[in-house]
């Protein structure tokens, strides 16, 4: 199949070489430039391509349709505003943005068109999660009571050191945003909309600016309750899991795998553990989730559909992540609908 789309990649750390690498599994796309990282570092990634300065040098000179933001946390609202607004597609890592209006503007520019507006969230796209999420959303595994998420994970100093604004909130970094932040997408997605939470915070383990440790309450718009917590300062590290409790039973998904299934009449289904965790090695990042988050993208932009994970449910994410942040700074109840 001829090359029918373009990349160019912002940002060629850990996570933009992977998806440099899963891109090369999805036919007819080509990465063809990207921006960040050292001179020749796309090399690494096996294709021919332009190196650009910066994402705004690469959407004014840089020949490609699709943009995919792998820079920093809080750089990604900006940027996604520019590529947006030029009219090609982007694609944002996790957060899409950690500022509400930002997250607005790129809703209502995905939806004036004409290109995408898609976050990254590659744990929606593993088998079993996509399989629970149908059962519940039809109803078969009951009504939701209890939903639990738990991401405790360890990271030493020279993963702080190697790139400091993991250190800092204020660059994106934190328990919460950086590592926490899928599975709290996913039990939003899995359990629908939070109403309203509490959370607290705390630096136990090394001397960063950021949290390495978070508890939170949440109340979703069903009623029922949630429970979520996030640490990079529990060593060695432990696969994340989900929980939901149900009027029927209850359920445990860990990294691509079933812990627990006590759900009469409705068996579980068929699941292995993802290779990689990132539980405790930050570069231990499966492949196949991307490639199939990269599937839906492609296939959303050749047949003119939103994509799974577009800019309302990135939207929906950012006011989860900054009412959780507002509620831990204040002692609050902090009610998603009055973030501004």
């Amino acid at each position: 199949m001829s090359v029918d789309l373009t990349v160019g990649i912002v940002g060629m750390g850990t996570i933009g070489a992977t998806h440099a690498r899963a891109l090369r599994e999805i036919e007819g796309v080509a990465v063809t430039a990207y921006s960040g990282g050292r001179e020749g570092s796309g090399a690494d990634c096996g294709w021919p391509r332009a190196r650009w300065l910066d994402h705004a040098q690469l959407v004014e000179r840089g020949e490609v349709d699709i943009v995919a933001l792998c820079s920093p946390s809080a750089l990604h609202g900006p940027a996604a505003i520019t590529v947006a607004r030029s009219g090609r597609h982007v694609v944002v890592e996790k957060p899409m943005t950690l500022d509400v209006a930002e997250a607005e503007t790129l809703a209502n520019l995905q939806a004036e068109g004409p290109g995408i507006v898609a976050m990254v969230s590659q744990r929606r796209f593993e088998p079993v999660y996509r399989r629970v999420h149908d059962l519940l959303a039809r109803g078969e595994l009951g009504e939701i009571r209890l939903a639990t998420t738990h991401v405790h994970w360890y990271r030493d100093q020279a993963y702080f050191d190697a790139a400091p604004w993991r250190s800092e909130r204020s660059g994106g970094g934190g328990s919460l945003v950086n590592q926490g932040v899928h599975n709290v997408d996913l039990l939003q997605w899995l359990c629908g909309p939070v109403e309203s939470v509490t959370a607290q915070t705390a630096t136990l383990a090394l001397p960063i600016a950021a949290e390495d440790t978070m508890v939170a309450t949440a109340r979703f718009s069903s009623g029922a309750l949630g429970l979520l917590s996030t640490s990079t300062a529990t060593p060695p590290g432990f696969p994340a899991t989900v929980t939901v409790h149900t009027s029927l039973g209850m359920l445990t998904l860990g990294q691509g795998d079933v812990h627990a299934w006590e759900i009469p009449g409705v068996p579980a289904p068929d699941a292995a553990p993802a290779p990689a965790s990132g539980a405790a090695d930050p570069g231990a990042i499966g492949l196949a989730g991307h490639v199939a988050y990269w599937h839906d993208v492609i296939d959303a932009i050749r047949t003119g559909r939103a994509p799974l994970v577009d800019a309302t449910e990135g939207l929906a994410v950012t006011r989860l992540l900054r009412g959780l942040y507002e509620a831990a700074d204040t002692g609050r109840l902090v009610w998603l609908a009055d973030l501004r």
